[in-house]
């Protein structure tokens, strides 16, 4: 049997763990707080990859959690911070529905592959990975400029660069499963 408590999932759980942490942070306007919280998050996403190769410790677990923690952390930041707010303009709201919109797509798209053939080896592509990057970056910046109160004259770059990756990592996701299918069918 595999542990399925190993560091490396424990480190994902600590990221799930900070979510409420950032988001109070955020509704009681503490966003250095909220920042460093952030950048802890994030350093956890690469940690929990990199302690699991080290250790030799991947597990089935640790394949559905990292990216759900991914996921949950992202999408709260892009909801929290796209909300009005009197303190600083927000994220503008057009993005965060392109970027959740992504995901649902690809994750309902996965799960219809798999009730339809079984499949369900989806691993992630360098395109998805660089549009995780991508967004986690658009947030620790965005705060970062909120807080300091430069810079902000970038946002408008990030936020299509962010939207470009969103849109076309998300075609390559269809052509990336489409490939592992035909692979699947032919091995099959």
């Amino acid at each position: 049997m595999t542990r399925l408590l190993t560091l490396a999932n424990i480190v994902t759980l600590v990221r799930m763990a900070l979510i409420p942490v950032f988001v109070s942070s955020v509704f009681y306007q503490q966003l250095p707080t909220a920042l460093i919280v952030w950048v802890i998050a994030g350093l956890t996403d690469l940690l929990d990859g990199l302690l699991a190769r080290l250790l030799d410790q991947p597990t089935a677990l640790g394949t559905i959690l990292d990216p759900m923690a991914d996921k949950l952390l992202l999408v709260t930041a892009f909801v929290v911070l796209s909300m009005p707010r009197p303190d600083f303009h927000p994220i503008p709201f057009w993005l965060t529905t392109v970027v959740i919109s992504r995901d649902v797509f690809i994750v309902v798209g996965a799960i219809l592959i798999f009730i339809t053939t079984g499949f369900r080896q989806f691993r992630p592509s360098m395109l998805g990975k660089l549009n995780t990057l991508v967004q986690l970056g658009l947030i620790t910046v965005f705060l970062a400029t909120r807080i300091f109160h430069r810079y902000t004259e970038y946002l408008p770059a990030l936020y299509y660069l962010t939207f470009a990756i969103a849109i076309l990592s998300g075609i390559h996701y269809i052509f990336h499963a489409t490939r592992l299918l035909n692979e699947h069918n032919i091995h099959a």
